[in-house]
């Protein structure tokens, strides 16, 4: 089942091509940890097909991508969010951010005031993973997932961490609202990771007290 955005969730951005043009109707469901852990070799065939490989790749992308999986799954609040149409189509994986600030472990100079506001609120939320179908690529579901991920856990802010050395991946997550705060270094893994954030919609009166929009807080 899906649902529209409420008071505080993210509102869909415009301009996007629609989904109707698909033959077959498409259907989002959430999942818990356990849910998704039985799932892991469906997600992991996605993951590879979802990469181009080369000789050798696809048994160490899969064993690495697995471990990552796993270990995310254990974080408190995690979530996935799977579509299907009817088969596995894609899916996004995320959990709250730590309030006391341990995710930002790493980053290079001071944290931007608003991200660590909302960060120590409980108001941010990380997107871990999005991996779709290529054939889905130009019909924004990777977009849809994170929203309705985001909207589920009414979230203030998204943030993620992109290989500095994906720049396709990180102007494409700018193409869609994202920006840069900076640079975050972590191991084990890519070295130095680029730190992004994604801006929600506004409480509204109904709900006062919790931080908004970095334009109200600065």
């Amino acid at each position: 089942m899906t649902a529209l955005p409420g008071p505080g969730r993210p509102r869909p951005r415009t301009g996007r091509p629609p989904l109707a043009a698909r033959t077959t109707p498409l259907s989002l469901r959430s999942l818990n940890r356990w849910q998704a852990e039985g799932l892991r070799e469906d997600l992991a065939d996605l993951y590879a097909e979802s990469r181009a490989t080369t000789p050798g790749w696809e048994h160490r992308g899969r064993k690495d991508f697995l471990r990552r999986l796993t270990h995310d799954t254990w974080r408190p609040g995690f979530t996935m969010l799977t579509a299907q149409a009817p088969g596995l189509v894609g899916y996004t994986f995320g959990f709250p951010v730590a309030r006391d600030g341990s995710w930002w472990a790493g980053f290079r100079g001071p944290l931007p005031q608003h991200v660590a506001q909302l960060t120590a609120c409980g108001g941010a939320f990380a997107i871990s993973g999005t991996v779709v179908r290529p054939s889905e690529r130009y019909h924004g579901l990777a977009d849809r997932l994170q929203e309705r991920l985001l909207a589920d856990h009414r979230a203030l802010l998204g943030v993620t961490l992109v290989d500095r050395t994906h720049r396709a991946a990180c102007a494409g997550f700018r193409s869609r609202g994202w920006y840069d705060i900076g640079l975050l270094y972590r191991s084990p893994g890519p070295t130095v990771l680029r730190a992004l954030v994604l801006p929600l919609a506004e409480r509204t009166a109904e709900e006062p007290g919790d931080l908004a929009h970095p334009a109200r807080i600065q």
